[in-house]
């Protein structure tokens, strides 16, 4: 598959896709990525999760380094941890309407097939 000196890479790579791979992470990522940071209170009131929830996504988003928070006084900001990631989330979101688009003429293809009588 691939060597040893390569796994480490692939690792970090997949890490990467571990960061991104639920919901409202996705959801946290795209809040940081319209502004140039955010408190944990305004990302509360914006995706609905409750504290310790978003504490558990915010928590993965740093070990995977996605992003980093500075705390001021009793708030703590968050903000994308390299600019990178709001292009990543821009390509993915054109490629989810790729897919969506392509989908919906599948679907009305499918409605477009003749119908099926049923057997008696």
């Amino acid at each position: 598959m691939f060597d040893n000196d390569e796994r480490p890479l692939y690792e970090t790579k997949a890490n990467l896709f571990k960061g991104l791979a639920h919901p409202y992470r996705i959801r946290v990522l795209e809040i940081l990525s319209s502004t140039e940071e955010a408190s944990v209170s305004e990302m509360l009131t914006q995706t609905g999760l409750e504290a310790s929830h978003l504490s558990q996504h915010l928590s993965v988003l740093r070990r995977y380094g996605l992003v980093v928070s500075e705390r001021r006084a009793s708030v703590v900001y968050y903000r994308l941890a390299y600019p990178q990631v709001a292009d990543l989330l821009k390509v993915a979101r054109r490629l989810l309407d790729q897919l969506l688009h392509a989908s919906a003429d599948q679907r009305a293809r499918a409605d477009e097939l003749p119908s099926i009588s049923s057997a008696r």
